[in-house]
């Protein structure tokens, strides 16, 4: 077995236990050390990351690739990407992202519902599950047992109701994929009936959920996995900002909230 197949299998391990997946958000090879140096299992790529990072609103194909690729390298655990929408309308040019991915070192990754058009934010329901099911075909053609995660976009988008939501993931489900995922729940209640909804592990995302969620009550809800998108990146750009105003009119008391150049450096290693 080859070290990605055995990332992969301690993926789908990861999503079979009863307690959660905690998934953080890197966005570049330190910050994914620094996850790994603190105990986290797995990660996940964030294109609004990889975004912040390079400096624009958002990113392209090459981009998210490069990115999985250097997330994948810099540690030891599985690695699941942010493919947004395939980068294509179309299922079968969208779906290639998958062995690109894959390609790149990730041993899982996401597809959503999004087009990426304001003026028509969601696909058409039985467009969205054509583009699921040509990316499960993808994921399961490839030579490690890749998770294949399908997302429903339109609570993100206000493009639709809860039930519609539901709807589109139970479709997603029977279309093969193996985690369920819809940005946009913010309550426990609304996780919990998704959750009873369907039987694949869900994906909450807390960046945009009610942020006093425990991650116990999370359980007790049914979640199996817990990423956090963009918000790690946004914090620490917000803590930038902070720190960059404060030297602006002339007081450095930023300093001392500096991390520790030994913590740093232990995670980096030599």
């Amino acid at each position: 077995m080859n070290d990605q197949s055995a990332r992969a299998l301690r993926f789908r391990e990861l999503h079979e236990r009863p307690e959660p997946l905690l998934l953080p958000n890197p966005w570049d090879a330190g910050t994914a050390r620094l996850l790994a140096s603190l105990g986290f299992e797995a990660l996940a790529t964030t294109s609004f990351g990889v975004a912040n990072q390079l400096g624009r609103k958002g990113v392209d194909r090459q981009d998210v690739l490069d990115n999985v690729r250097a997330i994948s390298e810099a540690t030891p655990l599985p690695v699941n990407a942010d493919l947004e929408n395939g980068f294509a309308d179309d299922p079968a040019e969208a779906a290639k992202m998958i062995a690109d991915a894959c390609a790149a070192g990730a041993v899982g990754g996401s597809i959503e519902d999004a087009t990426g058009d304001p003026a028509a934010p969601i696909y058409d329901f039985e467009l969205a599950v054509e583009r699921v099911r040509a990316a499960v075909e993808a994921a399961r053609a490839l030579p490690v047992p890749f998770v294949l995660t399908a997302r429903a976009e339109n609570l993100l988008w206000e493009a639709g109701d809860l039930d519609d939501t539901i709807r589109r993931l139970q479709a997603f489900e029977a279309a093969g994929a193996d985690v369920l995922y819809a940005p946009g729940l913010r309550t426990l209640d609304q996780m919990r009936a998704v959750v009873s909804s369907v039987g694949r592990p869900v994906n909450v995302v807390m960046g945009f959920a009610d942020p006093t969620i425990t991650l116990d009550r999370l359980a007790e809800a049914g979640v199996r996995r817990v990423s956090i998108g963009g918000a790690l990146s946004r914090v620490a750009l917000g803590s930038f900002i902070d720190a960059a105003r404060e030297m602006r009119d002339g007081r450095f008391g930023f300093v001392t909230r500096m991390a520790s150049a030994d913590e740093l450096h232990a995670a980096f290693g030599p």
